[in-house]
């Protein structure tokens, strides 16, 4: 992607960086791109929906990321998980891998050597389900009829988390029909390859209850578990039979409305890319015909979704294209250079001005932007270019993450043609900060904006790195005892170590970001960390942070936030701590000094 945006803006470049240091960014969770592949084949429509090249890419982002072990994970970092691993064996499959292929075989061992198909979590039973690889009576009970329910009852749908709600609408209506796609021949071979038992033999009733530990991220309540056998024993039973299976199909018939209302304003691009794939399930549940306008305007919003990486091709969520423009309008707008950039900034009002929402739903709205990579662009050489990018990832795919913006840098930079031989500016220590340097640093800056703005005026996201997220989350896991459950050796080796030492500074210590100067909590958190994935106290690395944290007077010299993060971990106490009162949370809302302020 930034290979065409620099291009197109024809920006140059080429002045040298102030600091530069490997920035990793996060791709993407693994079952974002299965599910599309599954309803465009039951439905007839994977020629129309993905071209031959789509699929060459979309087979190299698969393989590109299966694990060692032969399964997929939840995410591109994540160990493997039945869920990922059935769903991504079911696409390659699809795609036209046959069962002998090496990746394959690998796939389908750790699904048999796991338990089998019937091992899904809760999301993965949905899916197969309505592939005809699991049975819907092997599932806990998603039942369309809370559709029905008065909004002012506090378990109204109304009052779920968004996401949660919209994601639910689509499985309420695939249960309540209880809708199962063709089965064809390759729906019989996945049957065999992928069940540790016969079909026809499987126990729905006990694989209801089944979950592979890799998938099991939090234990069933009490609670929880009697209410879905009632629901299982009991409610589903009842609504199946008249006259209370009327309630059944005035709910179905509710919940098939508000996904059309949901298609129809969000110009049938949905509020996500999981919510897509369940869309058009539901929607040929309902009218099973590739021609039926609602079905025909959905394949019309897939290519909106497909995103080129270095990786291969996958389905990418929603962006937040507006929120990353809005902030590189007011960088500039801070840089004290609007007349040098007015372009730009016109181009990202314009950008703005068009994203806003100016019609209540129902109505014709603009809601998001979208970046395709064209594969078809440049010249052979700078074609060539993104091929050796990719091959160096296929590679490298162990030891490096992808860098979800690296294309879209690369063919950005050379379309935009922006002047970017701006010299570098380099500070000594204790050296004075002067005007001049001050603004050649935030000319550059700009002019990187400036050569990585779409046409359309808009700033596709790229991340950077504070070094104060990772290290809690190892912290935690190590005094839970939770450490080599939620972490693969894979990550403690190959990555968490790697981008820790990666970001440690010349003088030994961690700052607040990656391009930061040491501090004393980025130095403490990365330190411990570094000890807890058990990197010994004469390793080179641990020796220079430990000395940079003595000779600034100890951890005792941590902010509040680090005082807080040493005191769980028992290497501070809390009566060093300045007060964190919860009693501020009982105060009433109206008070000026009150939390919601």
């Amino acid at each position: 992607m930034r290979m065409q945006l620099i291009k197109e803006n024809q920006i140059d470049l080429s002045i040298p960086p102030v600091r530069l240091g490997e920035k990793e960014e996060n791709a993407g969770p693994l079952f974002f791109t299965p599910p599309l592949i599954m309803v465009l084949y039951f439905t007839g429509t994977l020629n129309i929906g993905l071209t031959l090249e789509h699929k060459v890419e979309v087979l190299h982002y698969i393989n590109n990321h299966q694990n060692e072990d032969g399964g997929w994970g939840f995410h591109i970092e994540g160990h493997s998980t039945m869920l990922g691993t059935t769903l991504n064996y079911i696409s390659m499959r699809i795609l036209g891998v046959g069962p002998d292929d090496k990746a394959v075989a690998a796939g389908r061992k750790w699904i048999l050597d796991h338990g089998g198909a019937t091992y899904s979590p809760s999301w993965g039973k949905c899916y197969l389900s309505v592939f005809g690889l699991y049975e819907w009576s092997g599932c806990n009970p998603l039942p369309p009829e809370f559709w029905l329910f008065p909004s002012f009852l506090p378990m109204h749908p109304d009052k779920m988390w968004c996401y949660s709600r919209t994601v639910y609408m689509p499985m309420s209506y695939l249960y309540g029909t209880r809708f199962q796609a063709p089965i064809t021949d390759l729906v019989l071979q996945l049957r065999e390859e992928m069940h540790t038992e016969p079909y026809h033999e499987i126990d729905w009733a006990k694989a209801r209850i089944l979950c592979a530990k890799e998938d099991y991220y939090y234990p069933h309540s009490l609670i929880q578990d009697v209410f879905w056998g009632a629901l299982y024993h009991f409610g589903e039973p009842i609504l199946k039979r008249w006259p209370a299976s009327k309630i059944r199909e005035t709910a179905v018939k509710k919940a098939i409305e508000i996904i059309h209302w949901e298609d129809e304003n969000s110009r049938y691009m949905t509020p996500g890319c999981v919510h897509k794939a369940f869309h058009m399930m539901a929607v040929w549940a309902e009218n099973p015909d590739s021609n039926s306008d609602a079905f025909k305007h959905h394949l019309a919003r897939i290519p909106d979704y497909l995103w080129l990486a270095e990786d291969g091709m996958k389905v990418q969520s929603f962006g937040s294209q507006l929120w990353d423009t809005s902030f590189c309008i007011q960088a500039i707008l801070e840089s004290g250079m609007v007349e040098e950039y007015g372009t730009t900034l016109k181009k990202g009002h314009d950008f703005v001005k068009l994203s806003q929402c100016q019609e209540n739903p129902s109505g014709d709205y603009r809601s998001r932007q979208i970046w395709e990579f064209d594969p078809e662009d440049g010249t052979p050489e700078e074609r060539e270019e993104v091929r050796k990018v990719q091959e160096n990832f296929t590679k490298n795919r162990f030891r490096y993450k992808p860098n979800g913006d690296l294309l879209m840098r690369m063919q950005l930079i050379k379309e935009n043609q922006i002047d970017l031989s701006i010299p570098p500016v380099r500070l000594g220590e204790n050296e004075e900060v002067t005007c001049e340097v001050v603004t050649t640093a935030v000319r550059k800056s700009v002019r990187l904006n400036r050569a990585i703005q779409a046409k359309d005026g808009h700033w596709p996201v790229e991340n950077a790195g504070p070094l104060f997220f990772t290290p809690p989350l190892i912290m935690v896991l190590y005094f839970t005892g939770t450490l080599n459950f939620a972490l693969t050796p894979e990550h403690i080796v190959l990555e968490l170590l790697r981008y820790i030492t990666n970001h440690q500074n010349e003088d030994g210590g961690w700052g607040f970001h990656i391009d930061g100067y040491s501090t004393m909590l980025g130095t403490t958190v990365s330190y411990i960390s570094m000890h807890i994935l058990g990197v010994g106290p004469d390793d080179k690395a641990l020796a220079a942070g430990r000395k940079w944290i003595l000779d600034r007077g100890g951890a005792t010299y941590s902010p509040s936030w680090g005082k807080c993060y040493i005191s769980v971990f028992g290497l501070y106490e809390w009566s060093g701590c300045n007060p964190l009162p919860p009693e501020f949370w009982l105060f009433p809302s109206f008070f000026p000094m009150h939390l919601v302020f």
